[in-house]
């Protein structure tokens, strides 16, 4: 008796299209056109459709903007300049979820992650780190995204 009060509910849980949380398979993201955005789409569309691929017929448009930059985190004396040694790369996603049939904007909002890396004087070496936090950055903002949405079509309740 003490269980059938508990309201508390797993966000991603498997329990279908009738409590909102199915309909993040039904969502179709817009082309992107830089490579950090383009990262982030790909593992949001992973995300959303468990590995599915984008849906045919979506009920759901996602437009996304995605926008990096490098900040420098920490910086050391070299004989008279200081030269930085450690970045971090920021990148910041906005999302407009739009309903397919109605054109409605069900949700929108902004996210963003960040990760750090170090530099050293080889110039291939801080291109490669400054990569690799891009990707880092753009798996972790995506799982922030799939979050927001999925929160978004949570308070919506089922499409009706």
């Amino acid at each position: 008796m003490l269980a059938a009060a508990c309201s508390v509910q797993p966000l991603h849980g498997s329990r279908g299209a009738a409590d909102g949380l199915g309909d993040l398979g039904a969502i179709e993201i817009a082309e992107v056109h830089s490579r950090h955005a383009l990262e982030v789409r790909n593992h949001l569309i992973f995300l959303l459709g468990g590995g599915a691929g984008q849906p045919a017929g979506a009920a759901y448009g996602l437009d996304l903007s995605v926008d990096s930059r490098i900040i420098d985190s920490a910086t050391i004396q070299v004989a008279a300049d200081n030269e930085p040694s450690a970045g971090t790369v920021v990148m910041t996603g906005e999302y407009l979820l739009r309903d397919r049939s109605t054109g409605e904007v069900v949700a929108s909002g902004r996210r963003s992650a960040s990760a750090s890396y170090d530099r050293t004087r080889q110039e291939f070496a801080n291109l490669r780190a400054v990569r690799d936090a891009e990707n880092r950055a753009a798996r972790e903002l995506a799982e922030m995204l799939r979050l927001a949405v999925a929160q978004d079509l949570k308070r919506r309740g089922p499409r009706g």
